[in-house]
């Protein structure tokens, strides 16, 4: 179930060779390194949306060890993590927290395991949801191992839950296509791939600019929707730590979502000014890739790249008049990266274009059409 989740496909060189691997397409190694006082970085492996691993990072505290984003639901991704536990000398059942930065399977998938093995508590942002909450599935093969329930700010996924099936047609097209899919794979007793979407309940909920005790210092809770709705970064004033999952990423261009409605792209690109303008930022701690210093620098990179990707389909609108998203992504990606995450994100372009005056949309027997003002 990748089409849900994540990076913008790179490219091809010019010539048709293939690029150089990216930090985040590095396999992960066994290596264990302290990042910041008192942060392991464990890496992780992941064949997820051509990624070669996802950072897992140990925070030492008075109580045992807070993890971040705990990698994959896979029996491989497990056994890798307890394997790196061991070298570290970490006992699992001194795992008393999970910190989840956001709502995809590399992040969230062990964190049932740790909860079952350690008890742990599970800390999202105030928006974290389970994908099947807005699919109107029947869970029970997903039940997850801790039901506690958590007090949830009301969010997008709340009205989609909420939408009839006109509306759901019109304001979220992207949805009704994923919500077919899954369902399907339900229908055709493909319940291995519905493991992609269990999730544990959080037991702590962090909203914008709380206050978060990990490590025997304190974090500020951050939210930065985007690449997800429920994103949340966590930053360390005392020492300018930024622990940045899936919102800055070192050398990829991180995944603007386009299915959920309203100007995603919009919302990411302010939440990059958001974090740029962090003060005394030390080192920045992705979910792939090492770690870096210049935040503000990479958020500067990411906002023009986003830049001339809408001057790009500015530049193709005379010639390409009114089409499907399909078809305005092929300006975007080469042939190789185009499919289900190439079309997410070109439709938030297209949607943050139309929001803004610069394109206009209209239903089609299968979606919508959009026409972008040159």
């Amino acid at each position: 179930m990748g089409d849900g989740h994540d990076h913008t496909p790179q490219p091809a060189s010019s010539d048709g060779a293939p690029r150089p691997l990216k930090q985040e397409q590095e396999e992960a190694t066994e290596e264990i390194t302290e990042v910041a006082r008192g942060i392991l970085r464990l890496q992780l492996p992941t064949n997820f949306t051509g990624l070669g691993h996802v950072n897992t990072y140990a925070i030492e505290d008075s109580r045992g060890f807070t993890l971040v984003d705990p990698g994959l639901p896979s029996d491989e991704s497990w056994a890798a993590l307890v394997a790196r536990l061991r070298s570290a000398a970490i006992p699992v059942e001194r795992v008393h927290t999970v910190y989840i930065t956001h709502s995809h399977p590399d992040h969230f998938g062990g964190a049932h395991r740790l909860v079952e093995a350690s008890g742990a508590d599970v800390l999202t942002s105030t928006m974290f949801r389970k994908w099947i909450d807005i699919l109107d599935l029947d869970e029970t093969p997903l039940e997850p191992f801790d039901p506690a329930d958590a007090v949830e700010a009301g969010t997008i996924l709340d009205a989609v839950a909420a939408a009839d099936d006109e509306t759901l047609a019109r304001e979220y097209p992207g949805i009704v296509g994923f919500r077919e899919r899954v369902r399907a794979a339900v229908a055709d007793g493909r319940i291995e791939e519905m493991s992609w979407l269990k999730a544990p309940r959080p037991t702590i909920v962090v909203d914008d600019m709380q206050p978060v005790r990990m490590g025997d210092r304190e974090w500020i809770g951050l939210l930065t929707p985007g690449h997800t709705h429920d994103h949340l970064c966590m930053w360390s004033p005392e020492d300018g730590v930024v622990l940045s999952g899936d919102h800055v990423l070192p050398t990829i261009t991180p995944h603007v979502a386009g299915f959920w409605g309203g100007d995603t792209l919009a919302s990411y690109m302010a939440n990059l000014d958001k974090v740029a303008a962090l003060e005394g930022v030390t080192t920045v701690l992705p979910a792939h890739g090492h770690p870096f210093g210049d935040l503000a620098d990479r958020c500067r990179a990411i906002k023009e790249h986003h830049d001339v990707r809408l001057g790009q389909l500015v530049s193709a609108a005379p010639t390409t008049g009114w089409a499907t998203v399909t078809t305005w992504s092929e300006h975007l990606f080469s042939p190789r990266s185009r499919g289900p995450m190439a079309d997410s994100e070109t439709h938030a372009h297209l949607e943050h274009l139309r929001l803004t005056g610069r394109a206009e949309r209209r239903p089609i027997d299968d979606g919508h059409e959009y026409r972008v003002v040159a």
